[in-house]
């Protein structure tokens, strides 16, 4: 079971929050101004969460795609820019008619 608390609600009721994930392994959604921020799970459902492998630790998407250059030197990103610069600066593009 799944209930949404506030933060100073659960900072009120900490003690009976804790006892709701440990007893009736209820998991709390806490939220901050109305925002999602947190939330109170068992250690099970944590470890359970850390095995799957996927955390926020780990980018997804295009941020995924900001740490696929780590390994390689800065030396090799400048001259494959550099590379990449030379060829659109030489590139003429295609010719174009202008009428008069």
């Amino acid at each position: 079971m799944k209930t949404t608390i506030s933060l100073a609600e659960a900072k009120a009721r900490f003690s009976a929050v804790v006892d709701g994930v440990l007893h009736r392994r209820t998991r709390y959604v806490i939220e901050r101004h109305g925002k999602p921020v947190a939330a109170m799970v068992t250690l099970e459902d944590l470890q359970r969460l850390e095995a799957t492998g996927s955390t926020a630790d780990e980018p997804l998407g295009a941020l995924a795609l900001l740490g696929a250059w780590g390994d390689v030197a800065d030396s090799e990103i400048d001259a494959f820019i550099a590379d990449i610069r030379a060829a659109r600066d030489a590139d003429t593009g295609r010719p174009v008619e202008i009428p008069s």
